[in-house]
């Protein structure tokens, strides 16, 4: 009873049904039920009526008063009434807030299972700014779709036999120097990365010769252990944002698992996958995707041309195959024991083809974050699998969840520009996540430190809060905005901002623990007793709430909902709008003044009984706020 809508819906789809010519139809009814704005009477409201008058071709009014003195109110609602042609329902505030404070948070496992591929930084230098919004965004997507009780798999793609990885290991002996023990490895491979660019103007050949040797023999998997190395360091980076990962999946492992030919393969036994004898694609393979992707100019997507090349989009579909459950042949082992000590495995040539507790890929759906630009290749990957889906005899393949969504939802992101300026890796245009991290940490403990200069462990809540600040920027728009990164903004610790919705957390813990601590002596001079949750709720009157407390516990109750739709949209946005709209509804609450201008929700200092109601809902506010802030990968803390 935690969120009364279901509950109305029914109790109104009940009521409707006998004014239906055939009773059943109801079943099938559209019921609105709506929060009604703080300015209006009553709780929850219901514009039924209008939808009822033109099928039973009677006034609205008269409808909705009808349906008033029929409804039977579900437990925690007092009353139903007509109001025009709308019907209001006004809670019975104890039971609903009771219900609310009782109601769990976590959603029940829906045996789904979900692979986030994100990050999938270059192995070449460190990870900048702009890759922030990649792995900030991901890492919460995969958050948000484990509270909505789905088994997830996150994966960090690495290009170990790309050109860049190439360049950067080029440029370590070209340039004949060995890493500096005060700079981390990544950055100083980035410096060289640059420098190798410039080089190229005064010596293309040599340049260019060296990065081809360096290509073939990552190609052979030589140089594994180098790129190793770099990939370790850019996930100390990862870890200090708050981000991990459950696999590594290389390049050279999908390229040695022949996903290529092995998915042409699949493809070729699909209808649309055809080779023409004649005009401009003879000799070539190609695909029609007209039927998932409508209004293209040219639907023939090549995946090999005539003279026998392969396209990349041709080697991404079958790498998907496998992420999907439908080729195998992978083999892993342990990578790395993460901050959390959860272990991060890895793809590799010699590991184990099977995990005992683990079952890599064979996932419902595949997210892929990936920036806006990608947009068009993800969607012929997107094509294929469902193509392939369609046609697959296997009803565990053939089906996802019943829900009929995608097999491969790309969540494509805008770009971050640096101060209104693009950034180029090559070029040196960058801000290093580090950096940005050092500087972010500093400025919330010089601020923390102004107002709190003895705090206990105020370097624990500086990182806290200064990440929190980093990461609620990347995610408090809709991906598909350009962010433009900009110090003050980013970092500002008022407003619109995580420190702004952990203060209110902190805020809410402040009472609780002075709560404790008042009880504390009389605990300690009574006799010692088992806990009896029974005694506890006598000593609460739930009846002494009011509409005040209502409207704060229907925010909470909310929370559920907004977990379900974050996940369904993969859209983080929902859940950092739905944090703030919580500390906002919390703040006003603790300070809000009666008609007489005088404070009328004290918890300490409430009579007793209303005292524990109150207690009881803030403790189910801190709960909700840190919830929410934990989905987004912020930190809570209880001082601030």
């Amino acid at each position: 009873m935690a969120d009364l809508i279901p509950a109305l819906q029914s109790a109104l789809r009940d009521a409707v049904r006998p004014l239906l010519p055939e009773p059943a139809d109801a079943d099938a009814l559209e019921v609105p039920v709506l929060r009604v704005p703080d300015d209006k009477p009553g709780d929850y409201g219901s514009p039924i009526a209008f939808g009822l008058a033109k099928r039973l071709r009677r006034n609205p009014a008269q409808i909705a008063a009808e349906l008033a003195a029929a409804v039977v109110p579900p437990e925690g609602v007092a009353r139903v009434e007509a109001v025009g042609p709308y019907l209001n329902a006004y809670v019975d505030p104890g039971a609903f807030v009771r219900a609310v404070v009782r109601a769990p948070l976590d959603l029940p496992p829906s045996g789904r299972k979900v692979v986030i591929e994100h990050t999938s930084v270059n192995p070449n230098k460190e990870a900048h700014v702009g890759h922030l919004r990649n792995i900030v965004l991901g890492d919460a997507v995969a958050r948000i779709e484990r509270a909505a009780g789905h088994r997830v798999e996150v994966q960090n793609y690495i290009d170990d036999t790309g050109r860049q990885a190439a360049e950067s290991l080029f440029a370590v002996r070209y340039f004949d120097e060995t890493p500096p023990a005060d700079e981390k490895y990544d950055h100083w491979l980035g410096r060289l990365y640059v420098r190798l660019g410039e080089a190229k103007e005064r010596d293309p050949d040599t340049i260019e010769r060296g990065v081809a040797e360096v290509m073939h023999r990552l190609e052979r998997g030589e140089l594994r252990h180098e790129v190793e190395r770099i990939v370790r360091a850019q996930l100390a980076t990862y870890h200090a944002l708050g981000a991990e990962y459950d696999l590594l999946v290389w390049e050279s492992d999908v390229v040695a698992a022949g996903f290529l030919q092995r998915g042409l393969e699949v493809l070729e036994r699909l209808p649309h996958v055809t080779r023409p004898t004649e005009g401009k694609f003879a000799g070539a393979l190609v695909m029609d995707v007209s039927e998932f992707l409508p209004g293209l100019e040219e639907p023939q997507v090549v995946l090999v041309r005539s003279g026998g090349n392969a396209m990349y989009v041709a080697k991404d579909i079958g790498y998907h195959l496998w992420k999907v459950g439908r080729l195998a042949g992978m083999a892993y082992r342990a990578f790395d024991r993460q901050p959390s000590g959860h272990t991060l495995w890895t793809t590799h040539p010699d590991g184990a083809a099977e995990i005992e507790g683990h079952d890599f890929g064979h996932a419902q759906q595949a997210v892929n974050v990936i920036d806006v630009r990608q947009a068009h290749p993800q969607a012929i990957v997107r094509a294929a699998l469902e193509l392939t889906r369609a046609a697959s005899d296997d009803a565990s393949v053939a089906t996802n969840d019943g829900a009929g969504e995608a097999v491969l939802h790309h969540l494509a992101y805008e770009v971050v520009t640096l101060e209104g300026q693009a950034m180029s890796g090559r070029k040196g245009v960058t801000l290093a996540i580090d950096a940005v991290l050092e500087e972010a940490v500093r400025r919330a403990r010089a601020v923390v430190a102004d107002k709190q200069p003895d705090l206990p462990a105020i370097d624990d809540v500086a990182r806290a809060v200064g990440v929190g600040a980093l990461r609620f920027a990347m995610l408090k728009s809709e991906a598909k905005r350009v962010i433009d990164f900009r110090w003050e903004q980013a970092l500002s610790l008022a407003g619109d901002s995580a420190p702004y919705v952990q203060y209110a957390h902190a805020r809410a813990d402040s009472i609780l623990r002075a709560a404790a601590e008042a009880a504390a002596p009389a605990a300690e001079a009574a006799a010692p007793a088992a806990p009896d949750a029974a005694a506890d709720d006598r000593a609460t009157d739930w009846d002494a709430l009011g509409p005040l407390e209502v409207k704060l516990a229907q925010l909470i109750a909310r929370y559920p909902e907004v977990v379900r739709n974050a996940a369904h949209d993969d859209a983080p946005h929902v859940v950092a709008q739905y944090a703030l709209d919580l500390a906002t509804a919390w703040n006003g609450y603790y300070n809000h003044r009666g008609p007489d201008g005088r404070p009328d929700t004290a918890v300490l200092r409430a009579e007793p009984g209303l005292r524990e109601a109150r207690l009881a809902l803030v403790a189910k506010v801190r709960d909700t706020l840190a919830r929410a802030l934990g989905l987004l990968g912020v930190e809570a803390p209880r001082q601030m």
